[in-house]
């Protein structure tokens, strides 16, 4: 029997158990029966925040961003250029400040847009400010990398 991790639908927010051995990047939900990964960051609300943190085996990067923020608005097109390229392997998902804030406040957030990097519940990294996909794939490895 092989090992198994669990990796919370970005859909419905039901936890899925899938063998290690098999390619998550086509895997569907077994509740809602649409794909856990399409290359495109989840928009979450605090609940969905939560299940994805507290829930998923798999790494999750968490944009914190604002409508009003013009970096941030310049960052969403690299940030979804990166979840192409860093999914299956980590989830990426956008956490709107303005329309959240007690989960942004919870995260000691300061400024915006803020990238912060969770695996099993727990922060591993965390930076502020605008970056290009290049910028948020390597700073995301190298922080996957340094846990392993």
């Amino acid at each position: 029997m092989s090992a198994t991790r669990h990796v919370v639908c970005p859909h419905c927010a039901a936890v899925n158990r899938l063998a290690t051995n098999r390619d998550a990047a086509s895997a569907k939900c077994g509740v809602c029966k649409q794909a856990l990964f399409d290359g495109h960051p989840v928009d979450a609300d605090a609940e969905m925040f939560r299940h994805q943190i507290s829930r998923s085996d798999i790494p999750v990067l968490v944009d914190v961003w604002a409508p009003w923020c013009g970096p941030c608005r310049m960052m969403a097109p690299a940030y979804a250029e990166a979840a192409k390229i860093l999914e299956p392997g980590v989830r990426m998902v956008k956490l709107n400040s303005e329309e959240h804030q007690q989960v942004a406040a919870t995260l000691g957030i300061r400024g915006v847009p803020t990238l912060v990097l969770f695996q099993g519940s727990r922060e591993l990294a965390r930076r502020s400010g605008a970056m290009n996909t290049r910028q948020i794939v390597d700073w995301t490895r190298a922080h996957l990398h340094n846990v392993q």
